[in-house]
């Protein structure tokens, strides 16, 4: 068994070179929500030295709240914000080497897409017209990645290391202050039930089924360095391959 590990990069998070030697995928910022061109550029090249693969981590246009805030835009709105994402990282990959395969939407665009029909619609469209090989990583379960399979995109169902799930399969908003695992022995058991079983126990105690095509852990966190090696660890134990 393997499993795609990731994990949001280029953010000004403190372990972004000690995580590109651990992870398989890296969701590159795009400067909006965090980062700059020149820290997506040295992330770009850091990870074409590790060999790992790369992917588009565009935003809604809200630097202040760290792009977590709930925005409503309509299409074209929307569509410009993306595209100037998109072509902005791109180019920037295309200068170091790197390949942009996959596009992760980030914070509040990510969540809204997990429930929003419309705005899952709207994400696919301006994906399709961007760069219809890509791949869409979503929430498992959610409209973004069902959305995209009915659309003829292709899409990967994500899972989190270190985030609490609610009954209906959503992650707990972070408002709340169980939104966050912060017992990386915790996190460890919830990313092995979810890879091996294909469940996880929500805030709840109820066992929410999931599919786990790749999982993430938070770059932007003081103990995701800890948590992701001693994921390592557990995976290797139970013969899961990180790749």
């Amino acid at each position: 068994m393997h499993i795609d590990l990731n994990a949001d990069l280029g953010e000004g998070g403190p372990h972004d070179i000690e995580l590109l030697k651990l992870v398989s995928s890296a969701n590159v910022s795009c400067g909006v929500h965090a980062g700059d061109a020149e820290t997506i550029s040295n992330t770009l090249r850091m990870a074409v030295e590790h060999n790992v693969r790369t992917g588009a981590h565009p935003s809604f246009p809200d630097r202040e709240h760290f792009g977590r805030r709930d925005m409503q835009l309509d299409f074209n709105a929307l569509r410009s914000h993306l595209l100037y994402q998109l072509g902005a990282i791109a180019t920037i990959a295309t200068s170091v080497g790197a390949t942009i395969t996959y596009i992760k939407p980030h914070g509040a665009l990510y969540n809204q897409a997990a429930k929003d029909t419309d705005l899952a619609e709207y994400i696919v469209r301006i994906v399709q017209e961007f760069n219809p090989t890509l791949t869409i990583v979503g929430l498992a379960g959610g409209e973004l990645v069902r959305i995209s399979n009915q659309m003829g995109l292709k899409s990967l169902s994500e899972v989190f290391a270190d985030r609490v799930y609610s009954a209906d399969g959503s992650l707990l908003p972070r408002s709340d202050p169980r939104a966050l695992i912060q017992d990386p022995e915790q996190a460890i058991a919830q990313s092995l039930s979810m890879v091996l079983d294909g469940v996880v126990t929500a805030v709840d105690g109820s066992l929410v089924k999931v599919r786990a095509d790749t999982l993430c852990l938070h770059g932007d966190t003081q103990e995701a360095l800890l948590l992701a090696r001693k994921l390592i660890v557990a995976f290797t134990v139970n013969n899961i391959t990180v790749g």
